[in-house]
């Protein structure tokens, strides 16, 4: 029995759409970029982009657990002295790109090097529930019912 390495020829994309609405950050991401790497897949090969691509939509909806919501901050630095700087969670997801939460917490779980970003390229979101991409006719992954813990509890 041979060991299976996909080609590029072995691989096929498919759209998927998924509704962030009421659903748990980390949980999500974790989901998308599973799917972004290819791994759900039995054909998954690692050193090769055989995900799918990935739109989200109602991004500005998703919830934290906890007090992550007003205590979490995304630190990034200016490249000056003492150029570090943070914003909460909360100040980007009141403001006018919320969909950077999702963003960042899907490219922070994927690897780091020319396929992570390569990888990172075919994930789609958006806050609203309008999307370019009815075209592709994505298939709906209902993230919601794979776990209940997918979901917040009120």
């Amino acid at each position: 029995m041979k060991t299976f390495s996909a080609t590029p020829s072995d691989i096929h994309k498919e759209w998927i759409l998924i509704d962030a609405e009421g659903l748990v950050v980390g949980r999500l991401a974790a989901i998308i970029a599973t799917r972004l790497r290819g791994k759900h897949k039995p054909s998954y090969t690692p050193h090769m982009d055989c995900g799918d691509n990935v739109i989200v939509v109602n991004a500005e909806k998703v919830v934290f657990t906890g007090k992550k919501y007003t205590d979490k901050k995304y630190y990034w630095h200016t490249g000056f002295p003492g150029g570090i700087k943070h914003r909460t969670a909360r100040a980007i997801l009141e403001g006018k790109y919320p969909e950077r939460v999702v963003l960042k917490a899907v490219q922070r779980m994927l690897p780091r090097g020319p396929l992570g970003r390569k990888q990172f390229s075919h994930l789609r979101v958006y806050s609203g529930s309008k999307h370019p991409h009815d075209a592709q006719s994505p298939t709906i992954v209902d993230v919601g019912s794979l776990n209940r813990k997918n979901v917040r509890s009120a």
